[in-house]
């Protein structure tokens, strides 16, 4: 029996033993934490999007008034008669909606803050008002025949449409991206005092824009993201846009009562006296505000 309780004893020495040699063995080491990089946002890819704003006549209102006479013959006012109109483009008159959609690309030199290369097509629907009657008649003129009516050419209530084709330079401060645009330009309209022999405004007309804004990135997950886009962005921006007319001589014209149509530097028609008007350049600026789906690079 005391050959056993020593044998106990002895094992239970051993046990004790090997539990304090193991605890001074070092400790395996914990595995390093998986890193996962954070993606630096970069502009450079290809994006499409949708616009909206204001647009606005830039021609000077206070220049001097056209004025244009006619007689009898016109058949907008009575026979032996003659009046004698003063013809307005006061911006007040040339103003309204501006919507359409872009395209583009953008190449960011280096990721995160640097400069941005790109360039940008956009098409836009116009409405700058159908209002043409903005003259005033003489005093001691003769007034119009009931239903008659005198439009002005000029202006650039008669836009439809236009369009533009720019590269872009700027920069960008991580997801802010500040840039200035220029380049072609182009716009035609439709309308009551288009398709005249006389100098018709209903006609491809061509130009230059210019101009800049701002751009920022939402996160990938922005609720407006409805295509799965890189990112949206969305973007404010101003623009000029200045379309040739050339030099072309036009004059005023009206329309009688059964409907003819009458051109006032028609011989006959526009009094010796009386001026013609000469087409200007259209001018008119925008300002928009956009959102661009981005699709490649992040």
């Amino acid at each position: 029996m005391k050959a056993i309780l020593r044998a106990g004893t002895a094992l239970a020495g051993i046990v004790v033993a090997g539990s304090a040699l193991a605890a001074d063995l070092p400790r395996r080491a914990a595995p390093p934490p998986v890193f996962t990089p954070v993606p630096v946002f970069t502009w450079t890819g290809f994006y499409a999007g949708f616009n909206a704003g204001y647009g606005f006549g830039t021609n000077d209102g206070n220049r001097a008034p056209t004025v244009v006479g006619v007689n009898g013959a016109s058949g907008l006012v009575a026979p032996g008669t003659t009046a004698a109109f003063a013809f307005s483009n006061a911006r007040e008159n040339t103003d309204g909606f501006v919507g359409g959609g872009q395209i583009g690309y953008n190449y960011q030199f280096t990721p995160g803050s640097g400069i941005v290369v790109g360039v940008e097509a956009d098409a836009q629907y116009v409405d700058f008002g159908r209002n043409r009657n903005q003259f005033g008649i003489a005093t001691g003129s003769a007034p119009l025949l009931t239903g008659a009516q005198v439009f002005n050419p000029n202006g650039v209530s008669g836009l439809d449409y236009f369009g533009t084709v720019r590269g872009r330079l700027g920069y960008a401060f991580d997801r802010t991206l500040v840039y200035g645009t220029g380049g072609f330009a182009y716009g035609a309209g439709g309308g009551r005092d288009f398709g005249l022999p006389n100098g018709s405004n209903d006609d491809f007309r061509t130009g230059w824009a210019a101009g800049g804004g701002i751009e920022y990135a939402l996160p990938t997950d922005s609720f407006l993201n409805f295509f799965r886009s890189s990112a949206v962005t969305l973007k404010v921006e101003g623009l000029y846009v200045n379309l040739d007319r050339g030099s072309r001589t036009t004059g005023a014209f009206g329309a009688t009562p059964a409907g003819a149509l009458v051109y006032t530097n028609s011989p006959g028609v526009v009094l010796a006296s009386g001026g013609t008007a000469r087409e200007r350049d259209t001018e008119f600026a925008v300002v928009r505000a956009g959102i661009n789906y981005k699709f490649g690079s992040y």
